[in-house]
């Protein structure tokens, strides 16, 4: 059983991530969405906890054997981003999602050293725009990025291209695809729902937004 499918029956057994294509839900952007995405409930999971980090490890030992920091997105990201610090022995440091507006106005929080190489650590991708604006902060202190790593990424086109555009590489532990293909083998989604789900990454705007 790989490691994906391990992640996405967790993920769907906690109800971490939950699919409603006949109920959307509503984002805070306010797109409707038929699925709803909570990897922070993992951390009160112990052994789900250690699998997710465990996975991320073995991207990062794989794509990112030189990395030189660790770097967590706010406020998702921090977690398991300080867990693989450790575990790597390696500096961390976490990114806010905009400056303090007291202080020293940081919103890299953190000591980060001209050329150093960062793996930006990511809960959830959806566009990736505020992903890749944790990435451009570092980038503003001279670091270098080797790369992302996420637990789940909704696999949008617009990520796609986003990533592509910045030129950074993202690696996830699950993709959307993937959740699809086990939720269904586990019953959690019927083959009509699977198309619905399959059309909505396709175009989500074509669902429109809550009123």
């Amino acid at each position: 059983m790989s490691t994906s499918y391990i992640i996405a029956k967790h993920l769907l057994e906690i109800k971490a991530v939950q699919l409603r294509p006949e109920k959307p839900f509503q984002w805070a952007s306010g797109w409707l969405s038929p699925i709803y995405c909570d990897n922070r409930l993992t951390l009160s999971y112990p052994e789900i906890r250690r699998q997710i980090k465990e996975g991320l490890l073995e991207l990062i030992e794989e794509y990112y054997p030189k990395v030189e920091g660790i770097a967590g997105v706010a406020t998702a990201g921090i977690p398991q981003g300080t867990l693989l610090a450790e575990i790597l022995n390696l500096p961390f440091v976490y990114i806010r999602s905009q400056s303090k507006d007291h202080g020293l106005e940081n919103r890299v929080e953190g000591k980060v050293n001209p050329d150093q190489n960062f793996v930006v650590v990511e809960d959830l991708i959806s566009t990736g725009k505020s992903s890749l604006s944790s990435a451009n902060a570092l980038k503003e202190q001279k670091a270098k990025i080797a790369g992302m790593v996420c637990v789940f990424t909704y696999e949008l086109n617009e990520a796609k291209r986003n990533f592509d555009s910045a030129g950074i590489e993202l690696h996830p532990l699950l993709t959307y695809s993937e959740l699809l293909e086990v939720a269904l083998e586990e019953d959690y989604i019927s083959k009509k729902e699977l198309e619905l789900l399959r059309k909505w990454r396709e175009n989500p705007a074509e669902w429109g937004r809550g009123g």
